[in-house]
C-alpha cells in the first residue's frame, strides 16, 4: 500500500474513494427499483396496485375486444375446417392450457400473489369456479341447439339480469339515464342480430338456464377483484382447477361421444393449441376488464363487439346483413356511446370529490401559518 500511496498521492486516493462511493450509490439505486418491484409483485396489495396502474379500463377493454375477435376466427377454424365439434371438450382444453401456463408463471415467480386465505373463503372461490364452468358449457350447448337469433335474444337478457342481481345482492342502483341507454343498446342489438327465431324446446331451456350463471359469473369476477386484493391472474389460478373439474363432469353430459376417436394429427392439434392460447388470453383479458369496470360494462363491450363485426363485414367484406340489422347496429352503437359518456361523467365526478378534501387541507395550512405568525407578533408587541 505504501508504494501505491506514494505513486497516487492524496488526490489519487480521493479519486478512487469517490469512484467507489459512486459505484455503491449506483448499485443501491438499481437495487431499490428491483426490491420495490419484487414487493409490489409478490404481495397481493402491490400486485393489485400494479394491475390498476398498468391496465386501466380503456386498456383492459381494448385488450379484451382484440382477443375476442381473434378467438372467434380461431374457433371457426377449429370447429369448421378441423371439424372438432366438441364445445365442452374444447373449453376444457382451453382451461387446462391456461392452468399449465399459469403453473409455468408460478414456477418462474411471475404469478401475482393472491390475498391471504382467510380474506376470501374457499366457498366463494368454489362458487366462482362452478358458475364459470356452467356459464361456458351452457353457452356452447345453447349455440349448438338454438338458432343464432334465439341465442342472441338470450344474450340480450343478460343485461337486465345483471342489473337486477346486483341490486338484490349488493343493493347497487342504476340511474334512470343508464337504464334508458341500456334499453336502447339491448333493443338495437336485438334488431341487429335477431333475424331468425327458430324455437327448440330443449335449446330454449338451455338458453334460459344459461342466463343466470352467465350474469352471476360476471358479477362475481368484478366484485371479488374490486372489493378484495385479487388480481386477474391470481383469481384465475385459484379457480381454474375447480372449473376444470366441473368441465370433466359436464363433458360426457353435454358433448356428443367421439372426442377420443377424433383425428389428432399435427395440423389439427396445432389449430386446437392456437385456439387454447387465445382462450387463455380471452379469460385473462375478460377478468382484467371486469376488474377495471363492471359486469354491465363488460356485457356492453360484448354487444359492441357484435355490432362492430357486423358493420365491419358490411364495409370491408361486402356482406349484406340487411338494412334492418344495420339500423339496429347503429342504434346500439348510439346507446353504447351514451352509456360510455355517462360513465365518464360519473368517474370525473368521483375524481373531483376525492380531490376536494386534499384542496381543503392545503387551503387550511396557510391559514394556520398566518394565525401562528399573528400570535408571535402579538407576543413581540407585548414584550
Amino acid at each position: 500500500m505504501g508504494v501505491w500511496e506514494s505513486i497516487l498521492g492524496k488526490a489519487g486516493r480521493r479519486f478512487i474513494k469517490r469512484k467507489d462511493s459512486d459505484a455503491g450509490e449506483n448499485g443501491r439505486a438499481l437495487e431499490q427499483p428491483r426490491s420495490s418491484f419484487y414487493s409490489d409483485f409478490h404481495t397481493s396489495e402491490g400486485a393489485k396496485h400494479q394491475q390498476q396502474r398498468l391496465c386501466g379500463p380503456f386498456v383492459a377493454m381494448t385488450f379484451n375486444f382484440i382477443v375476442a375477435v381473434g378467438i372467434i376466427m380461431a374457433n371457426k377454424v377449429v370447429m369448421g375446417k378441423v371439424g372438432f365439434n366438441f364445445p365442452v371438450a374444447l373449453s376444457l382444453i382451453h382451461y387446462v392450457t391456461s392452468w399449465l401456463l399459469m403453473a409455468i408463471f408460478k414456477a418462474l415467480s411471475l404469478l401475482p400473489a393472491p390475498p391471504p386465505s382467510k380474506a376470501t373463503p374457499f366457498s366463494s372461490l368454489f362458487l366462482l369456479g362452478a358458475v364459470m364452468s356452467l356459464a361456458t358449457g351452457l353457452a356452447n350447448v345453447s349455440l349448438q341447439h338454438n338458432s343464432v337469433g334465439f341465442y342472441q335474444m338470450a344474450k340480450t337478457a343478460v343485461t337486465p339480469t345483471i342489473v337486477l342481481a346486483e341490486f338484490m345482492l349488493f343493493n347497487k342502483k342504476v340511474s334512470i339515464h343508464k337504464v334508458i341507454t341500456l334499453a336502447i343498446v339491448s333493443i338495437g342489438v336485438a334488431i341487429a342480430t335477431v333475424t331468425d327465431l327458430e324455437f327448440n324446446f330443449f335449446g330454449a331451456c338451455v338458453a334460459l338456464a344459461w342466463i343466470v350463471p352467465s350474469s352471476i359469473n360476471k358479477i362475481l369476477w368484478s366484485n371479488m377483484q374490486q372489493t378484495g386484493n385479487w388480481t386477474a391472474l391470481a383469481l384465475m389460478w385459484k379457480t381454474s382447477p375447480i372449473t376444470i373439474f366441473f368441465f370433466v363432469v359436464l363433458m360426457p353430459l353435454l358433448d356428443r361421444p367421439g372426442v377420443l376417436s377424433f383425428n389428432w394429427n399435427w395440423n389439427n392439434v396445432a389449430a386446437i393449441i392456437i385456439s387454447a392460447l387465445f382462450g387463455f388470453l380471452l379469460q385473462w383479458s375478460g377478468a382484467l376488464a371486469l376488474g377495471a369496470t363492471s359486469a354491465t360494462s363488460h356485457v356492453v363491450l360484448g354487444q359492441f363487439k357484435t355490432c362492430v363485426i357486423m358493420l365491419g363485414g358490411y364495409v370491408f367484406f361486402n356482406s349484406d346483413p340487411g338494412m334492418v340489422s344495420l339500423c339496429g347496429a347503429v342504434v346500439a352503437l348510439s346507446g353504447m356511446s351514451l352509456y360510455t359518456y355517462l360513465n365518464m361523467l360519473k368517474e370525473s365526478a368521483a375524481a373531483s370529490k376525492k380531490l376536494l378534501p386534499k384542496q381543503n387541507s392545503f387551503s387550511l395550512k396557510p391559514k394556520s401559518t398566518m394565525d401562528d405568525k399573528k400570535v408571535v407578533m402579538d407576543i413581540v408587541d407585548s414584550v
